[in-house]
């Protein structure tokens, strides 16, 4: 299996990711982008089963990828920019978790066409080459996308939703139990309790999305990216994905909310990508994408 090393350190999902899981607690002391603290939701998963069934899933998917050879080889061009960055970024997270001081990071490049991208615990990332060639990335736009993953382990999302789905199906089943205890149908409960759950869980994995958003812009614009690639990265998502479902049916916020929320975070995180480049903020160029009809971004 390939691995990237960070030094300093012990051996060391981004549109459709598989389930993201991590520990840790940690509260960064923040001159950038300010969130709140972990939810304690967490609490309620276990944690460690939950990092054991992810890194598995992790080692399962590179073999089977290994195995069909659409496992990126070490001396890929692409597998090499993808831990160049992972490298540049990965400093900058540990900031936000104590636990991924600890972490075995990793990163390999899947061929596939999905548009997708991932970030397991332990610092487990894949990216999938079709996220790469179909929307063309910059390496600012990569590192967009990776900072987005990362963030999402850091931020232990995954412990976060299982927490709540657990807390969830409680509630449902009380509700159950109360309706039959009433002499109600406890099916029609239980099934009207459910589709209560169901929404607000969507409304959280939509929260843990804008999250991921602002927390990889953060690491993103430290270690040298510029955090206005976030907009030209959901213009490129805008026109290739034509048919994605209405936001509120979805677990990830539509492209035009997320790029509102990546500009209104812009007077955190701009002062942070110019110091990483030595400059004053008024000395920072346009961000320029490198496809037509995405005008610079200021």
């Amino acid at each position: 299996m390939k691995r990237i090393i960070a030094p300093a350190f012990a051996a060391a999902g981004f549109l459709l990711a598989p389930p993201v899981f991590a520990q840790g607690n940690a509260a960064p002391v923040q001159d950038g982008v300010k969130v709140g603290e972990m939810s304690i939701m967490r609490k309620f998963a276990p944690t460690g089963a939950l990092e054991k069934q992810a890194a598995a899933q992790y080692a399962q998917t590179m073999q089977q990828a290994d195995q069909q050879k659409a496992l990126g080889p070490d001396n890929h061009p692409q597998v090499i920019r993808l831990r160049a960055i992972a490298k540049k970024l990965i400093p900058y997270a540990l900031r936000w978790n104590e636990r991924a001081k600890e972490w075995k990071w990793e990163v390999n490049l899947i061929g596939s066409n999905q548009i997708n991208a991932y970030c397991m615990p332990g610092g487990k990332i894949a990216f999938y080459t079709g996220i790469l060639t179909t929307l063309k990335l910059t390496d600012d736009e990569v590192a967009i996308v990776m900072g987005h993953e990362i963030a999402h382990a850091l931020r232990e999302h995954g412990a976060e939703r299982a927490g709540k789905a657990a807390v969830a199906n409680l509630g449902v089943r009380a509700l159950e139990l109360f309706a039959g205890a009433k002499g109600y149908d406890p099916n029609l409960a239980g099934a009207a309790g459910g589709m209560v759950a169901k929404g607000a869980m969507l409304k959280f994995s939509r929260d843990d999305e804008t999250e991921a958003d602002v927390v990889g812009l953060d690491i993103a614009a430290r270690a040298g990216f510029d955090p206005r690639a976030g907009v030209a990265l959901w213009q490129k998502m805008g026109m290739v994905n034509k048919s994605a479902p209405p936001q509120w049916l979805s677990t990830h916020p539509a492209g035009p909310t997320r790029i509102a929320e990546i500009q209104r975070h812009f007077p955190e995180v701009l002062p942070l990508y110019a110091k990483s480049k030595g400059l004053s903020l008024n000395a920072l160029p346009p961000y320029q994408s490198n496809v037509k009809g995405i005008a610079p971004i200021s």
